[in-house]
């Protein structure tokens, strides 16, 4: 029996439905968490919100410190300061100022500038990142419809075109669709002040001009993704094999390895996606300098967080973490500490396996969606660093795979159990460090360990069920 074979609920039945009531949901929660934040000492919003808002406060209010570092930097008078000192007036120097004056911004400027009208509506922000799961979840929608679900036979009875069979194909896109938009998750992430869900629409962009066969657009906004956010840059490679493959199926039989590798259509898609986020590096570069360069990317390669998360690594770390008083000399240490210390290490098996999956199944068109998840899921379990807010990362995938999963309830139900009862384990164990200050770091290493081999468990399963169907 197929998964998620259940009749589909009556309010559920119009994607109007389902958006309209997403929608309230998000502006409810967005005025609800003004008001929880004026009333109550643990905030509703996020952190990394209030970090967005002093970043974007600092390219409106300039400061004798927070001039823009790069080639283009402008020697800006204090007439000009003068001028730009209310927030209410935006003028086209505030580029010229730097988001990186605000301590533990990490993140591209150009997040900076987007939410620059948050200095005239504090919320505007949540509004614009609630906007964007909305959008992702039509996107979702249209993928589901018109390519996802026309593939697979048991969604798409008869004739595409025949009113019953359309009918159903919008029937099954509304379901799966609304696992996004109505995913708790997803909408409490976005509605508190994180800003996932820009990236997300970026990813989906991505993946909607690849199904699409836009192999440029495809390009260019992998190249605004990566610039973004640096792990899409592995999704290239699925694209890569795809784009080889087609090219080598029209090739000879000897050359067809070659040509599935470096041939004119792999080099077009690698120069335009590689020179998409080389021009908005340099862009950011000529105006903010190498503090946009260290605290967008560099920052993130040498991280060592020695703070309780779910990566394995988080206890290694957190036992050769190095000491705030002067320690001996980097010659006295171990080569096996130094291994430990060093963030290089975790890349190996996070790039090793996440570019071969892609390698490995990113071959055919409709099998993109298969690799990208599958390198995601792979990318965030051994990441040296791994939170609750990464899971969105393959979450937003996963209704566009679920169609194409064979598997009975019983397992969908284990693999579902498995993850949340990974988390559970782990986060139970969590609240005793966190909260009640109990010196728990090997019991909670231990269940690091069990989420890690849990979560591989089910990714099996899900690669087990997979359904490709025939190549295209």
């Amino acid at each position: 029996m197929p998964v998620l074979s259940l009749p589909p609920l009556s309010h559920l039945s119009s994607i109007h439905n389902v958006v309209a009531l997403s929608v309230v949901i998000r502006v409810v929660l967005i005025i609800y968490s003004e008001w929880h934040d004026a009333r109550s000492v643990v905030k509703y919003t996020d952190i990394d919100y209030r970090v967005f808002s002093d970043a974007s406060n600092f390219l409106l209010h300039p400061t004798d410190t927070n001039i823009a570092q790069g080639p283009l930097k402008w020697n800006i008078g204090k007439s000009v300061m003068l001028q730009s000192q209310s927030a209410s007036v935006i003028t086209f120097i505030s580029v010229f100022y730097s988001p990186y004056t605000r301590e533990t911004y990490r993140y591209t400027p150009l997040l900076a500038l987007l939410l620059v009208p948050n200095a005239l509506l504090p919320s505007f922000g949540k509004f614009l990142f609630a906007a964007c799961d909305i959008a992702n979840g039509l996107l979702i929608y249209n993928l589901l419809e018109t390519e996802i679900l026309p593939w697979t036979k048991k969604y798409s009875s008869g004739s595409s075109k025949s009113p019953s069979a359309s009918s159903n194909l919008k029937k099954w896109a509304t379901i799966f669709s609304a696992i996004h938009l109505l995913n708790p998750m997803v909408f409490s992430i976005s509605t508190r002040g994180s800003s996932e869900s820009v990236l997300s629409l970026f990813v989906l962009l991505t993946l909607y001009a690849s199904l699409k066969g836009h192999w440029d657009a495809s390009a260019v906004l992998l190249g605004v993704s990566t610039h973004w956010k640096i792990y899409p840059l592995v999704y290239g490679v699925s694209c890569l094999g795809v784009i080889g493959n087609q090219v080598a199926r029209s090739t000879s039989r000897w050359s067809s390895l070659w040509s599935s590798v470096v041939n004119k259509k792999t080099i077009r898609f690698f120069l335009i996606s590689a020179g998409t986020f080389s021009s908005l590096g340099l862009i950011c570069y000529a105006i903010w300098g190498y503090p946009f360069v260290y605290e967008s990317y560099l920052y993130h390669v040498h991280r060592i967080d020695h703070r309780h998360n779910f990566s394995p690594y988080f206890y290694p770390s957190y036992l050769n973490y190095p000491s705030l008083t002067p320690s001996t000399s980097q010659e006295s240490v171990s080569l096996w500490t130094r291994l430990l210390r060093s963030s290089l290490t975790s890349f190996v098996p996070q790039m090793g396996l996440s570019l071969g999956l892609g390698l490995l199944f990113g071959r055919h068109k409709r099998d993109i969606v298969f690799a990208w998840f599958t390198q995601t899921v792979v990318f965030v379990v051994f990441n040296k660093v791994c939170t609750s807010q990464y899971f969105l990362w393959y979450l937003l995938l996963l209704p566009l795979l679920l169609p194409q999963l064979s598997m009975t309830r019983w397992q969908a139900a284990s693999y579902l159990i498995i993850w949340i009862a990974t988390q559970a384990l782990w986060l139970a164990e969590a609240y005793q460090l966190e909260f009640l200050g109990k010196n728990v770091f090997v019991g909670l290493w231990i269940r690091g360990l069990v989420y890690v081999i849990g979560n591989c468990w089910v990714l099996a399963g899900i690669m087990r069920g997979y359904d490709s169907g025939p190549a295209n």
